[in-house]
């Protein structure tokens, strides 16, 4: 009950501004298309800025909204690449079904978790916040098969891990703290080596999906 209060005490901005992020990765998950995905990083790097909880210094924050930038423009598809799979489809929605059940699995097990914690309401919204971010994430990577999406994949994965950072961070004596920005340097290494590996897909094989590597290999 006091995990649930401590969403329901918050005022409408505050959760407007909690859920945005969030919000926009569920329309990348559920909608198809690389253009959805492009729309919806470019509304989380305009909702970062407003995302307190990340718990970080106003130039890293600045950062993170210019990595979900970046990852926007990568978002697209190369001209000439393919934008539906060569694959059946079949195989593509059984994978899709054992990723979000997966998913959701591990999303319920980390609110749980939480939710059972003797946190403070702030404490406890910032947990969970982060649970769901990094879980959409993972949900989002075994989904949509494509590579170019992948970077918001990641990218979500990093800015799940930054609030739980944040977070663990606030609970720490600060002269112990280890410098920032480790999330942040291994979030963009990630985004742009998938990013690396889509580009040069669609300019050898024609197409990012990955579906569609074991038919090309065959």
């Amino acid at each position: 009950m006091q995990f649930l209060a401590s969403w329901s005490e918050l005022s409408a901005f505050d959760l407007l501004r909690l859920l945005a992020p969030p919000g926009f990765l569920i329309a990348a998950l559920l909608l198809p298309g690389v253009r959805v995905a492009r729309v919806a990083a470019l509304g989380v790097a305009l909702a970062i800025p407003l995302l307190h909880e990340l718990g970080t210094s106003p130039p890293l924050t600045a950062a993170w909204s210019a990595l979900w930038l970046l990852v926007a423009w990568a978002a697209g598809a190369r001209e000439g690449a393919a934008r539906r799979p060569l694959a059946h489809p079949r195989g593509r929605v059984e994978a899709g079904t054992v990723g979000m059940l997966l998913g959701l699995a591990l999303l319920a097990l980390l609110v749980v978790a939480v939710a059972r914690q003797d946190l403070s309401p702030e404490d406890a919204r910032r947990a969970s916040l982060g649970a769901l971010i990094l879980s959409l994430g993972l949900i989002h990577l075994m989904m949509r098969g494509h590579a170019r999406r992948a970077g918001v994949s990641f990218a979500s994965l990093g800015l799940g891990l930054q609030v739980l950072d944040g977070a663990a961070r606030a609970a720490q004596v600060p002269q112990t703290l280890p410098q920032g920005g480790a999330v942040l340097i291994a979030t963009a290494i990630a985004v742009a080596l998938a990013m690396r590996v889509a580009a040069s897909r669609e300019r050898l094989a024609g197409t990012a999906w990955v579906s569609d590597a074991h038919d090309l290999h065959d």
